[in-house]
């Protein structure tokens, strides 16, 4: 999912009141810090556990690529620690249902891997970093048709920044973060950028 307005896209924010740093571009803000980000996704982690325990822990984690995957890996590993439980987790790739598909030319393709036992008639959770327009959302159940028919689906995002497009919500949200829709934000997590932060940075002439 992407923080640049007015498109969905890779990049997440989770607003904390943090600092700001003043260079000569736009004002960058850091909502969330790396302990900032390992206490939202333990919290996250917990109300998935209070919600698919109700089913018998018959549930699936998909990421959608790229910062959705370690992050539902992320979250398989602390229900394991919390509820020793663990839940398979898998990857989504959304590409070919996006639809501005044409309006960015060509993209790679991301990896889809089925969870272990698959996704037909158990919970599957969606995990992704940022949810803004809900465009990236509903590709991903577009493309989910293609692995299966669950008895459920759920939305796990680190960060809720609000401007919704479509009638979508999450039902896990780690952080909302209020924005305007010409700020970016930013989710960085180690296993992709080296190290955990949420930043939201002004647009230009915001």
């Amino acid at each position: 999912m992407t923080g640049h307005a007015p498109t969905t896209g890779k990049h997440s924010p989770s607003v904390e009141h943090g600092s700001s740093e003043h260079r000569s571009g736009p004002a960058t803000a850091t909502v969330l810090s790396a302990a900032d980000v390992g206490r939202v996704v333990d919290r996250m982690a917990h109300q998935i556990i209070e919600n698919v325990a109700k089913s018998g822990f018959d549930a699936v984690l998909l990421g959608i690529p790229t910062r959705g995957v370690p992050l539902a890996k992320r979250l398989a590993e602390r229900i394991a620690v919390f509820a020793d439980v663990r839940l398979p987790v898998g990857s989504l790739d959304i590409t070919l249902h996006r639809d501005d598909l044409r309006l960015r030319g060509v993209r790679p393709l991301g990896t889809t891997v089925e969870p272990d036992g698959g996704v037909t008639g158990r919970t599957v959770v969606l995990v992704d970093d940022v949810l803004f327009s809900g465009r990236s959302i509903r590709a991903a159940l577009d493309a989910l048709t293609e692995l299966g028919r669950p008895r459920a689906v759920q939305a796990a995002v680190l960060v809720d920044r609000g401007h919704r497009q479509l009638p979508i919500r999450a039902d896990y949200v780690g952080k909302n973060v209020p924005t305007a829709p010409s700020q970016s934000v930013r989710v960085s997590l180690a296993e992709v950028d080296g190290s955990d932060s949420v930043t939201v940075t002004d647009g230009v002439g915001a």
